[in-house]
């Protein structure tokens, strides 16, 4: 991944700028529940937050898509109540550091690239609204949070699964900003989606998700919006950081 080396710049001063708070969020450690739509850059900057701050970060989208490639690898009938209740007996979802990259383990195998295509894009969002699959992996990411000291990212964070987090931050942007995005994103990895499917697929996961019965895609009545479309990387770090502090 090529990054501008400017970026690094800006991070190094936001350190600098806010480096007695990030030891007091450091001491006192909170759980940072981050919510949003597809694609507007929920992952990336709870990754950034997470990596000044020394917390862990999960990615619970990841999670979703690792059940998902399951499904589809082992042909399991989403509707089928008792295949879905029998394939989860045998699903681990795991993260593991390999070299700068959080990779995503299913069943101990790296998985990162392959839930990242459209195959699994395409089906996610019905995975994650089946109840059973949501309450298999809500049950894994409150035992993970126990601790605190966690940047979680996903889209029941703040209403579900950590209703009483310290902070809640809604990302959100232009649907034509997210297409883009996850466009030259599948692009740099060899993929041939056009970007016309890949805002068409964005557009019915937003409905899917915001639509469904179980922990539905809502923000959190104290969570703080930030839009993403007018932003950099180093922008919505420096946001949510001094939210963060803020929340102590």
């Amino acid at each position: 991944m090529n990054i501008n080396p400017f970026y690094y710049q800006g991070i190094f001063k936001i350190i600098q700028d806010q480096a007695n708070h990030i030891i007091r969020l450091k001491e006192k450690p909170i759980i940072i529940a981050i919510d949003g739509h597809s694609s507007c850059g929920k992952s990336t900057l709870s990754k950034d937050l997470a990596s000044v701050l020394s917390y862990r970060h999960i990615d619970t989208g990841a999670m979703y898509r690792a059940v998902t490639l399951a499904f589809l690898d082992g042909e399991v009938d989403i509707e089928s109540e008792q295949e879905v209740i029998d394939s989860l007996k045998n699903i681990k979802v795991d993260f593991e550091r390999i070299g700068d990259q959080n990779c995503t383990l299913l069943n101990g195998a790296n998985i990162e690239n392959q839930i990242r295509g459209l195959r699994v894009s395409r089906n996610v969002s019905e995975v994650a609204a089946n109840s059973h699959v949501r309450r298999f992996l809500v049950q894994q990411q409150q035992m993970m949070g126990l601790q605190k000291a966690i940047v979680m990212d996903g889209r029941d964070i703040g209403t579900v699964v950590f209703p009483n987090a310290e902070l809640k931050i809604f990302m959100t942007a232009s649907i034509e900003i997210r297409a883009q995005r996850r466009y030259l994103e599948m692009k740099k990895k060899g993929a041939t989606e056009d970007f016309d499917q890949i805002a068409a697929n964005l557009a019915h996961r937003d409905h899917i998700d915001s639509t469904r019965e179980d922990s539905p895609l809502l923000r959190a009545e104290d969570a703080k919006i930030i839009d993403t479309s007018d932003l950099t990387r180093e922008d919505q770090l420096s946001l949510a950081l001094n939210l963060a502090i803020k929340s102590i």
